[in-house]
């Protein structure tokens, strides 16, 4: 698999996280958009991750600086769930463990060979207090060992004026239920 971006596809994609950027200001108070270009520019191999983001529908922005690691973290900043995302069992071994209507695809997996990480609990409440999203829709989150050793996995949405998070067994998956995530450069 080739995961390295043309100049145009770089320019291009650059360009849409500008835009992005410039346009929601209250998700990145404090950062300034040319210490990120510099970063993305240094660090080619994330940008093909940010276009899987944004090509599956995620919408990535920056949304937090980590003052110990130096690191820009962008999230799936979509309204909601990403749709190149959705009817996903939550792993490989949900999915494995479906008789019938086993779906293409799963969300670890899929998050994996995008080069990206599942938004934990803390991540998606943080974002949620960031700007209301999946009002309509639902995201797989990454699921705490203990849940999912019994064979559950968590999501989360915002229903009723309220952030909730919820459990599923890991093998179900829904038309409006997707994935965000995280990816830090």
């Amino acid at each position: 698999m080739n995961n390295a971006l043309s100049s145009k596809q770089r320019e291009e994609l650059l360009q849409t996280l500008k835009l992005r950027f410039e346009t929601h200001m209250h998700r990145h108070k404090q950062i300034n958009w040319t210490d990120i270009q510099t970063r993305l520019q240094a660090n080619m191999d994330k940008l093909w991750s940010l276009q899987e983001m944004e090509r599956t529908g995620g919408e990535p922005d920056v949304v937090d600086y980590d003052k110990e690691t130096g690191s820009y973290i962008f999230y799936d900043c979509s309204a909601e769930s990403p749709k190149g995302r959705r009817s996903l069992c939550y792993d490989k071994q949900a999915q494995d463990s479906r008789k019938k209507f086993k779906p293409k695809n799963n969300a670890m997996d899929m998050a994996k060979a995008m080069g990206i990480e599942l938004l934990t609990e803390e991540h998606y409440r943080k974002l949620q207090n960031l700007e209301k999203v999946d009002t309509k829709t639902s995201s797989w989150l990454k699921t705490p060992e203990k849940i999912r050793t019994l064979g559950g996995a968590i999501f989360g949405d915002f229903r009723f004026g309220q952030v909730f998070i919820y459990h599923n067994g890991a093998e179900s998956y829904y038309a409006g239920r997707g994935f965000r995530c995280s990816l830090k450069i």
